[in-house]
């Protein structure tokens, strides 16, 4: 495909209950919400999951997980991402608890197994926005 007719992926539009998690993950930080009584969450919400309890708090995680579930994209989910494939979209259970839809990379699509353990790494795309993607460990 000549490079004039590649489309631009989409990146994320932080809001202002997002920004802390991309402000962190720009310094190469994983950060996630976290409940008062301690518990880890995911995807950040107004209220915390389960108790709509106000309050929760942004809180540094390990970074660490395993492949929870994966499907390899062969053709890419839109046409913005065809030039990429074939790529892993996977869920990782992160140590902490919550589920963190991703990227595996670091190796083939073939090598990713259920149970892998995995590491945060962190893709700098443009000058505001780096994205979490992890790689085997």
């Amino acid at each position: 495909m000549p490079a004039e007719s590649i489309i631009p992926k989409p990146l994320p539009r932080p809001t202002p209950l997002t920004q802390p998690f991309w402000d962190a993950a720009k310094q190469h930080r994983l950060v996630l919400p976290r409940r008062k009584d301690g518990t880890y969450f995911w995807y950040p919400r107004t209220l915390g999951p389960g108790t709509l309890e106000e309050g929760w708090d942004w809180a540094p995680a390990s970074g660490r997980g395993v492949v929870h579930s994966f499907t390899v994209d062969r053709r890419g989910t839109a046409p913005a991402f065809a030039a990429g494939a074939p790529y892993v979209i996977a869920i990782v259970e992160l140590a902490e608890g919550p589920h963190f839809t991703t990227n595996i990379v670091g190796c083939t699509p073939e090598d990713v197994r259920i149970g892998m353990p995995v590491e945060a790494m962190f893709e700098d795309v443009t000058e505001e926005i780096a994205l979490v993607k992890f790689r085997p460990v």
